[in-house]
């Protein structure tokens, strides 16, 4: 099971890799001129499809690869609550923490305005 995520991710980094070096493809071309995007496609194709043989094929990174796909399965993700409850901590906090430094620095101004004595 874990294998078949394996494989996807592999499929998935040189798709997003073909497009990443499309667009890099393009933006340099750009420079001189208007780019052919045939050959612009072409190129992206070739170099992410041959990274990605490259890369499904070493042993090594495979492997790795396969261990990380195993242990993400092992993950248990947060329900929609608990993920709720989060947010809304975290949301209180930072606006208790605004108040404060808020306070902070009012009081702050206040002590300075009486030292230097500003109109």
């Amino acid at each position: 099971m874990e294998r078949k995520w394996t494989h996807m991710m592999f499929a998935v980094a040189g798709v997003l890799a073909a497009w990443i070096l499309y667009l890099a493809g393009d933006w340099i071309w750009g420079f001189w001129g208007r780019p052919d995007s045939r050959v612009v496609t072409t190129g992206a194709l070739l170099m992410a499809g041959t990274a990605a043989v490259i890369a499904w094929r070493n042993q090594q990174l495979f492997t790795l690869a396969s261990e990380v796909t195993t242990e993400l399965s092992k993950v248990t993700w947060p329900t929609r609550q608990e993920t709720f409850h989060a947010t809304v901590v975290v949301i209180v906090t930072t606006v208790i923490a605004a108040a404060l430094l808020g306070i902070f620095d009012g009081t702050w101004a206040w002590v300075t305005g009486q030292i230097f004595k500003v109109h």
